[in-house]
């Protein structure tokens, strides 16, 4: 973490993972990817400047560098934060043209030959209708649906729950899943998760982020997109249809109702290039 930096950057490193450290209320070595893609829009909403927020990622980086060297963790959570994160107001995101084109890649026309792409539509499209953060999507149990009240209890940071409204297409896909593909995969095995791998066990973060990306390819969506990217464009695309920002801060699981005003901007955004793009005198 040194290499060979001044008192005054190790003391103002040492300030900004300490500020990390308060608002995620946990060990800074359990932090995901989409806790720090979450609290970079936090200080984003708040104005932070661009050289502030670099100087974060960099302390950040050094951070989960030692972390990874010291063996305390497997993955680092930076891996996959690039530059560009500070130049526009999300992570990213995906037009909902882009979303339903990657919707559509799995294989799902036959569930009893083509189980797993059953089980990843339907995970694709349970994401992008919860905005769950992709832990809390593999976390999934079978007795946190309620299909019949179209909602879901979700287990969150800080281990607060909240009920997602799941929407009629994902519960669909849902029921098909558990119906026909699902007992396919586990063979006559058990499982508690909702999600199952070959391994009749709950899919594992990692390879549901390689299976993103691999649709997504697929899709001809060439920039790089993980799951959290689903999460941005779930709350972006509600925000674009006039949805309340406190009901999206609440289905996110928000803290602060700041960390959610983000999504207002990106809506101030498309409605600027609307109006240059239609409007006579724009």
């Amino acid at each position: 973490m040194h290499r060979g930096l001044s008192r005054a950057t190790l003391a103002s490193y040492r300030r900004d993972l300490e500020a990390f450290a308060r608002w995620l209320r946990r060990d800074l070595a359990s932090a995901t990817p989409g806790d720090l893609e979450d609290y970079l829009a936090l200080r984003l909403a708040e104005q932070r400047s661009p050289r502030s927020m670099a100087r974060f990622l960099s302390a950040a980086r050094g951070f989960y560098q030692r972390a990874i060297d010291a063996g305390t963790i497997t993955v680092d959570p930076t891996a996959n934060l690039g530059q560009p994160l500070l130049g526009r107001p999300l992570p990213g995101s995906l037009s909902e043209d882009e979303v339903e084109r990657l919707l559509a890649v799995p294989r799902s026309d036959d569930p009893e030959n083509e189980p797993a792409g059953f089980r990843d539509r339907a995970m694709l499209e349970t994401l992008y209708a919860t905005g769950l953060r992709v832990s809390e999507l593999v976390s999934l149990t079978l007795t946190a649906l309620n299909l019949r009240r179209g909602t879901v209890q979700v287990v969150g940071k800080g281990d607060k729950e909240r009920l997602v409204p799941l929407g009629e297409t994902a519960i669909d896909w849902i029921e098909r899943y558990l119906d026909v593909a699902r007992p396919l995969i586990l063979k006559g095995r058990a499982s508690p998760a909702l999600f199952v791998s070959n391994r009749a066990k709950a899919m594992t973060r990692q390879t549901f982020w390689h299976i993103v990306k691999r649709y997504a390819a697929a899709a001809g969506i060439e920039r790089e997109i993980s799951p959290h990217t689903l999460r941005h464009a779930f709350a972006t695309h509600l925000v674009n249809h006039g949805a309340d920002l406190r009901a999206v801060q609440l289905m996110l699981g928000h803290r602060d109702l700041s960390t959610t005003q983000i999504y207002t901007h990106v809506a101030r955004d498309r409605l600027k290039r609307l109006h240059a793009e239609h409007h006579p005198r724009g």
